[in-house]
């Protein structure tokens, strides 16, 4: 992997003598209180605009702020005319636009596509003031607003779109994201170090489509770029028989083709080295890897599978190579992903002079997603748990980035000295998982190589360090702070990994479980558990009987919340009917029930979408993967779930005795459902009676990633309503 240069070693830009501003301005009454008579760079999100560590824009603005540049915020404009995209001027740099924390079309859309009420990031929950593919319309209006601008797009509603994806709202696959945004890069994952390379680059007179050269970004080009060798995908991994298509190269001489190396003049005059088979004497970081073309991949879906396959085998920045896909006349080049940051980069980042609070324009109004994470402190970033149907890890990457016990230390005494409202209780110190902070690698050759898509699945790889240690340093630290009572553990557990330290699971269950854990096992049968690279059920009842013991040796009745998901890829109706079996078993109850949604760019995407496995080799005659895509029988997988709601009783005795499985329909404890109906619910739809409550996506699925659960103890019933952690992905 290579060096990259200190985010905060660059050379100040001029405007650094404005200093920090209080908050970044919404209005030019704002700039002009802060002296200014224009922003450098304008940043556009669909969110409101939180000054919080937590929300990408707030991040974005402090990193460039910190940089020397004036940034200003227009937060959920009315994208309907230019008017809101124009109301701080013309930026002297570039525009930076996002969709906010979450995808914009998970964030409207419900699993079975129906339009949610409310939106956790806008003012009171109000829904509606966002588009539909957010980042598009806004980059658009951007360009109508002020041609000449560049523009970069950036945030997770991006980086899952930066190469051809299946959309699930539409049902199609759909281009890059960059094509129908019409702007100039495309910057994936965490996107700090890109961002203000960029804009120092432009500051000092580069122009844009001269600047091809940093990892973690995307951009198009008419032509092949001078001195680089293509690499077909196909001949790393063959897709089996597939239809014909187009040689890119048929205007070649065969004879000349079959060279290890060839050169060929492209229209502009430039040399540039064209595909060979012999790469072995080419720079590898002058190879970049050809994927089949947009209009195949929307053709065949075996082709989409093996493309997916492909592109999650080059998502290590230690070894990835640049990912080239044609869409029409133009090509997008995709550059290795980012390189992560270090401890001390990040502390910086997490340090600068946030007010951790909205801006004062919402005058105090109910922000949900804010409130939720207000006293919360997230401590690491990435995953690499490599769960196919989650968008962590396709964006903040595998590689864990920690950061200081002293940073985190501080921003809790932060929190407890000028956070209005706080009473003692850290809501959470976590991340996209709770238990992964410091967990790397034993070997940074070993990690710089490695093309695994999972460090944990089928089981933990050897080379990982599972050293919980710094974890149970930084929890009994953090709760002897003077004025803290409690700190709670509300990140998802991963549970695999805490059972490799009981020291770890007695220290959480001891001190930092509010009397409900939540761990995500996602199902109990074999077929969809290895399409979503998760452990089996004998890893969840080591941890739980652990759980039990140090809650029964600390004296607290604490209780496991297990999230499910129906409708997995790879999840038949036999094993929805068997999940809710050991559902009955164990006494539980689901409050809400959540749907497997096709998140783009996901490898459980890919198997709901073309009905192969993109975890082996594609072919047509490879491994086929069953999805429940129709109303009906994804309805009748949630009703399982919810196999104690009257309301659902009718569809499971139906798909019950048409499974040869009429011997669950009674009235004894060992039945699934009973023979009767109560007077008044005949309801066949199987939706049931679903309530969904105030949870916040971390993107795992695209949506929601599993269920919480009412559990049965003693005759009493428990009622959880889950709350996931927020997603802080930029």
């Amino acid at each position: 992997m290579n060096a990259a240069q200190d985010l905060f070693s660059y050379r100040k830009h001029w405007a650094h003598k404005f200093g920090p501003a209080p908050v970044l301005p919404m209005s030019q009454e704002e700039m002009a209180d802060l002296g200014w008579d224009s922003c450098d760079v304008i940043i556009v999100t669909g969110d409101a605009y939180v000054d919080h560590p937590s929300f990408g824009m707030a991040v974005i603005g402090r990193v460039l702020e910190a940089q020397g540049f004036r940034v200003g915020i227009i937060a959920q404009p009315d994208w309907r005319s230019v008017d809101d995209f124009m109301r701080l001027g013309k930026p002297n740099i570039c525009f930076g636009v996002t969709a906010g924390n979450m995808d914009s079309m998970v964030n409207r859309y419900t699993a079975d596509r129906k339009i949610r009420s409310n939106d956790a990031y806008t003012p009171e929950g109000k829904g509606g003031l966002r588009p539909d593919r957010s980042v598009n319309v806004y980059a658009q209006r951007c360009r109508e607003a002020f041609k000449n601008v560049p523009i970069l797009i950036g945030g997770i509603e991006a980086s899952l779109r930066r190469i051809a994806h299946y959309d699930y709202w539409s049902e199609k696959v759909r281009r890059s994201a960059l094509l129908d945004s019409k702007a100039d890069m495309l910057l994936y994952g965490n996107a700090e170090r890109a961002m203000v390379d960029i804009v120092h680059r432009l500051a000092d007179g580069e122009q844009i489509n001269d600047i091809i050269d940093l990892p973690g970004t995307a951009f198009i080009r008419q032509h092949s770029l001078e001195g680089w060798a293509e690499l077909d995908s196909t001949e790393i991994d063959e897709p089996g028989a597939v239809d014909p298509h187009p040689d890119p190269y048929a205007n070649i001489d065969t004879s000349v083709k079959q060279k290890s190396e060839q050169n060929k003049t492209s229209q502009d005059g430039q040399t540039v080295v064209r595909f060979t088979r012999n790469l072995s004497k080419h720079p590898r970081e002058k190879t970049c890897i050809r994927l089949p073309d947009y209009e195949k991949v929307k053709q065949d879906p075996v082709l989409y599978a093996h493309a997916s396959r492909v592109f999650h085998l080059e998502t290590n920045p230690g070894n990835a190579r640049v990912i080239v896909q044609r869409h029409g006349k133009r090509d997008v080049w995709i550059n290795p992903p980012p390189i992560p940051l270090s401890t001390e980069e990040l502390d910086r980042v997490f340090e600068l002079s946030y007010t951790r609070q909205p801006h004062p324009v919402y005058e105090n109004k109910n922000i949900p997603a804010y409130e939720m994470i207000r006293f919360s402190i997230n401590i690491m970033r990435g995953c690499f748990g490599g769960c196919t149907f989650c968008s962590i890890t396709e964006h903040e990457g595998r590689i864990i980035q920690s950061r200081s016990e002293d940073s985190i230390i501080k921003e809790i005494e932060t929190i407890r000295d000028t956070v209005p409202g706080f009473t003692g209780i850290v809501s959470d110190l976590g991340g996209p998982t709770a238990n992964m902070y410091r967990l790397a690698c034993k070997s940074k050759e070993i990690e710089s190589a490695c093309r695994r898509l999972s460090c944990v699945y089928p089981g933990i790889c050897k080379n990982l360090d599972t050293n919980h240690n710094p974890l149970i340093k930084l929890y009994r630290r953090a709760r002897r702070l003077p004025g803290i009572k409690k700190i709670l553990i509300a990140s998802g557990l991963r549970y695999d990994l805490a059972i490799e330290s009981p020291e770890y699971v007695k220290e959480l269950v001891t001190h930092h479980v509010g009397g409900y854990l939540k761990i995500a096992p996602e199902h109990t049968e074999t077929g969809p558990l290895s399409k979503m690279m998760k452990p089996g059920m004998g890893t969840y009842d080591r941890f739980k009987k652990l759980f039990e013991r140090y809650s029964q040796q600390a004296g607290k009745e604490q209780y496991l919340i297990p999230y499910f998901i129906a409708a997995h890829p790879g999840t038949t109706d036999e094993d929805m009917m068997h999940l809710a079996l050991w559902l009955k078993r164990n006494g539980f109850r689901a409050d809400q029930v959540q749907t497997f949604l096709p998140s783009p760019m996901a490898l459980a995407t890919a198997m709901y979408h073309s009905g192969k496995n993109p975890l082996k080799k594609v072919s047509h005659t490879s491994e086929t993967v069953l999805s429940a895509k129709g109303l009906r029988q994804r309805r009748l997988h949630k009703a399982f779930l919810r196999y104690h709601d009257a309301e659902n009783w009718p569809i499971l005795r139906k798909a019950l005795k048409e499974m040869g499985r009429a011997d669950l329909i009674g009235n004894g404890k060992k039945h699934l459902v009973p023979s009767w109906q109560p007077k008044g619910t005949t309801s066949t739809s199987g939706s049931g009676a679903i309530r969904r409550g105030n949870r916040f996506t971390t993107q795992r699925t695209g949506e929601e990633a599993g269920m919480p659960i009412r559990s049965q103890s003693k005759g009493k019933q428990k009622k959880v309503r889950g709350r996931s952690r927020r997603d802080i992905s930029r």
